[in-house]
């Protein structure tokens, strides 16, 4: 795993889309950029409530708030951050898998799960114009997108041009 992430640190792994990975590196790339954002959604499910601020039972500046508004701030990075990583991983491994467009279906996925949890975001606030079943699509088009994606990427063999 050291020499992995070694390889991954340097310029090839998720800086660039250019070159081409065989499907056990994209297994691993994807797992590592899973594993700490799936620690920091956690984080973030634990804070979100505090992000509620009401005035009239609140202070203007309650700490919690304050704390729970800067970690976001965080978390978005982080999140816009791997799926650029993502999108690099992926369209390396598209192009191994003979695909002709492969930075666009490389985008598929990171913009269907950024789409996704914007619509989780916005439909609670906005209900009675956004109906929960609009969220239901995104969600069942994130899910299909995710499933093509671990077998076309994760385990299919490479095709010959």
């Amino acid at each position: 795993m050291r020499a992995f992430v070694a390889k991954f640190a340097g310029r090839f792994g998720f800086r660039t889309d250019q070159g081409r990975i065989d499907a056990k590196t994209w297994r691993q790339g994807t797992l590592f950029l899973i594993v700490p954002l799936a620690a920091l959604t956690i984080i973030w499910f634990f804070l979100a409530p505090y992000t509620h601020h009401d005035l009239a039972t609140t202070p203007f500046l309650a700490w919690g708030t304050l704390a729970a508004f800067v970690y976001l701030v965080c978390y978005a990075f982080a999140v816009l951050l791997a799926a650029i990583c993502y999108y690099n991983l992926s369209a390396k491994r598209w192009r191994d898998r003979g695909w002709r467009f492969p930075g666009a279906l490389a985008g598929l996925l990171p913009l269907s799960a950024l789409a996704s949890g914007a619509a989780h975001w916005l439909q609670p606030r906005v209900a009675d114009v956004m109906p929960y079943w609009h969220v239901a699509v995104l969600d069942t088009l994130l899910a299909a997108i995710i499933i093509w994606n671990m077998v076309e990427l994760g385990f299919l063999p490479a095709r010959t041009p």
